[in-house]
């Protein structure tokens, strides 16, 4: 019998943005409340060569957390993170590079929705990256109607590239379920009349605003702070 209560795709606006950092943090929070997790990363681009294996350090991330969840501590590598490609480069020119077919049809070879409560999906890049000449990963959300949550990263530029990616979400009939406001850049110039005006023109809520982390190597107590932030009571 499917318990599976959420399944969510955590998007981006463009790609570093910190897809991986809020996706950890929202992991986090569910399991703060008692609740069972599963974080995917389908498709990773950037990786290193360790014991014979592929690893991406933000899969690694995904998978370390996802560990803690009840049920999931012997679970593999390749479970969170089946396509993983070596260059950091976009998803549809590594596979290209490697041989290796990247498309819905693969992704629905590839992934398995494990028995959770709650599963949280990154995606890679932003909202529209490529599969291949003709599919976006946006496609294969679409085909599978899950739920999306938005991490904008407030930059100048933020604006336009939130509102084409909810409008882009909305257009295939997904819901939005929130979207997070990440200062992944620094501080953003005018920051409270920028995050006044998305509020106001995103008609779904926002689950929190994430300060600037100062250090690139966030730690649990980073996560547990950014956890704290957010609004999980839609979810939950």
């Amino acid at each position: 019998m499917d318990n599976m209560k959420e399944k969510i795709f955590i998007a981006g606006t463009d790609t570093e943005v910190g897809k991986t950092f809020i996706t950890q943090s929202l992991i986090n929070a569910i399991l703060h409340c008692d609740k069972q997790v599963f974080g995917l990363k389908p498709i990773a681009s950037g990786a290193e060569l360790i014991e014979g294996q592929w690893v991406n350090e933000d899969g690694q991330k995904i998978l370390d957390l996802t560990r803690r969840s009840p049920g999931f501590a012997q679970i593999s590598y390749k479970e969170v993170n089946p396509l993983t490609f070596e260059p950091a480069i976009a998803p549809h020119i590594a596979a290209q590079e490697a041989g290796v077919e990247l498309s819905i049809s693969e992704l629905n070879r590839l992934i398995q929705f494990p028995q959770s409560e709650y599963l949280l999906i990154e995606g890679a890049g932003g909202w529209l990256t490529p599969l291949n000449d003709t599919e976006t990963y946006a496609d294969w959300v679409e085909q599978k109607g899950v739920d999306v949550i938005l991490v904008v990263g407030m930059k100048l530029g933020c604006l336009n590239h939130a509102m084409l990616t909810v409008r882009d979400i909305e257009r295939r009939g997904l819901k939005l379920r929130g979207w997070v406001a990440n200062f992944v850049y620094g501080e953003m110039n005018r920051s409270e009349q920028n995050l006044d005006w998305l509020t106001k023109n995103i008609s779904a809520p926002c689950l929190g605003v994430i300060p600037f982390q100062e250090s690139s190597d966030l730690q649990d107590a980073d996560i547990d702070t950014a956890s704290g932030l957010l609004n999980l009571q839609i979810l939950l």
